[in-house]
C-alpha cells in the first residue's frame, strides 16, 4: 500500500515537473517576416467537416496563406461541398486524389500529393476535423521562429461526445505528459524521445524536403512520429507544443470509430513490441486500475487510507486535464481510461499476431 502511494505521488510530481518543458503557443507575438504558409488538408468522406473547417481557414488572420485540399476519392458529398464553400476565394485549391499505391498508407499518400502542389516556405498539415482560432497559424509560426524549430506539432483540445472517446482520447495527453521526457523531446535531438501528432504539423519546407518528406514514411501507420524522428536524426530541431488553447478537434462521432481509430495505431505506436505491450498492461493495471478496487474496499470498511491511491491517480489525470483544456470530471474515470487503453492495445496486438488487417475509412492496412 505504501509503495503504491509513494509511486503515485512520484508520478504526480513528475507529471507536473515534466509539463513545464511543453511550451504553449504565445499569446502575444511578432513576425518580422511573413513567409507563405501552405495549409494542406487531406479529406476522405469528410462531408460533416467541410463547412466548419473551411470557415476556420477563411477566418485565419495570417496574411500570406494558401489552402490546398485533397479530395481523396470521397464517396460522399465532400467534393460538392468543397466546391460550394471555396468558390470565389483564390486562396483555395481543391485537387482530386490519385489511386492509392499498394505500398502506401492512405493518409501518407494524400499528404505526399498535397505537398507536391504547395508553394509555401512552410507547410502546415492539418486534419479535416480540426478547428482553430484565427491566430493559431500565426502563433505556431511565431513559436517556431522563436525556438528556431524546423517542425512544430501538438495535440489539440478534444471534443469527446461518444463514451469510448471520453476514455481513450484524453489518454493521448496523459501519455505525453507522463511518459515522454519533454526536456529530451524539445531540447535534445534524441530520436527515441519524440512525439508528434499528424492533426497539426508545421514544417519548414527546406527541412521537410531534406528528410524526404512523407515519401520517406510511405508505409507507416504512425507517420507523424516516424517523420518527426527523421527530423531529429537529421539534426533538425523538432518542437512539441501545447496547442490546446488555439486548436480543437472532434476526432470521432461514434464508439465504433473510436475503437477502430485507436486499434490501428496503438500496437504500431509502440513498435509492435509484445514485451512492451504486456509491460504497459501490467503497469496500468497495477497503478491505475487497482486503486479503484482499493478505494471501494476502503470506503466499504471505513479504512480511508485505501482510497489514497485512487485520489492520487485522479489528481494526476486532473492536472493533465487542466493543462490540456479537457473536462475536469473525466479525471474521475482514470481507472476506466486505463482499462480501455489496455483493451485496445491488446486487441491491436492480437490482430497483428493473427495478421488481420486494420480497417479505416474503407481501406485495410496490415
Amino acid at each position: 500500500m505504501f509503495f503504491l502511494i509513494a509511486a503515485l505521488s512520484a508520478f504526480l510530481l513528475w507529471t507536473v515537473f515534466n509539463s513545464f518543458f511543453l511550451p504553449s503557443l504565445p499569446k502575444t507575438f511578432t513576425l518580422p517576416n511573413l513567409p507563405l504558409v501552405s495549409v494542406l488538408i487531406p479529406m476522405r468522406n469528410e462531408e460533416r467537416n467541410v463547412e466548419t473547417l473551411t470557415s476556420a481557414l477563411k477566418a485565419a488572420v495570417y496574411p500570406n496563406l494558401e489552402f490546398i485540399i485533397l479530395n481523396d476519392q470521397s464517396t460522399d458529398r465532400t467534393g460538392i461541398l468543397l466546391e460550394q464553400m471555396t468558390a470565389g476565394d483564390s486562396r483555395f485549391t481543391v485537387i482530386g486524389g490519385k489511386e492509392l499505391p499498394s505500398d502506401w498508407v492512405g493518409k501518407v499518400h494524400a499528404c505526399h500529393q498535397l505537398q507536391q502542389h504547395a508553394k509555401g516556405e512552410y507547410l502546415l498539415f492539418i486534419d479535416a476535423d480540426i478547428r482553430f482560432s484565427p491566430e493559431a497559424i500565426s502563433q505556431a509560426l511565431a513559436l517556431m521562429t522563436r525556438r528556431k524549430a524546423k517542425l512544430l506539432s501538438g495535440f489539440p483540445a478534444f471534443d469527446v461526445p461518444p463514451f469510448l472517446s471520453k476514455l481513450l482520447v484524453p489518454m493521448q495527453h496523459f501519455v505525453v505528459l507522463f511518459h515522454l521526457p519533454l526536456a529530451l523531446a524539445n531540447y535534445v535531438n534524441f530520436p527515441a524521445a519524440t512525439a508528434a501528432n499528424g492533426m497539426w504539423m508545421m514544417f519548414e519546407r527546406k527541412s521537410y524536403d531534406a528528410v524526404g518528406g512523407h515519401a520517406a514514411v510511405r508505409n507507416s501507420l504512425v507517420e507523424d512520429v516516424h517523420i518527426a524522428r527523421r527530423f531529429k536524426a537529421s539534426g533538425h530541431k523538432m518542437l512539441l507544443a501545447n496547442i490546446t488553447k488555439s486548436v480543437q478537434c472532434r476526432m470521432y462521432d461514434t464508439n465504433h470509430d473510436v475503437w477502430e481509430g485507436f486499434l490501428k495505431n496503438s500496437y504500431t505506436g509502440i513498435g509492435r513490441s509484445p514485451i512492451f505491450a504486456v509491460a504497459l498492461a501490467l503497469f496500468y493495471s497495477f497503478f491505475y486500475i487497482l486503486p479503484l478496487f482499493l478505494a471501494l474496499y476502503g470506503i466499504s470498511t471505513n479504512k480511508l487510507l485505501f482510497t489514497v491511491p485512487y485520489v492520487l491517480a485522479v489528481l494526476q489525470q486532473a492536472y493533465v486535464m487542466v493543462r490540456t483544456r479537457q473536462r475536469l470530471y473525466l479525471a474521475l474515470l482514470i481507472p476506466l481510461q486505463a482499462a480501455a487503453m489496455i483493451a485496445v492495445l491488446l486487441q491491436s496486438m492480437w490482430k497483428s499476431w493473427r495478421k488481420k488487417p486494420y480497417t479505416w475509412k474503407g481501406r485495410e492496412y496490415s
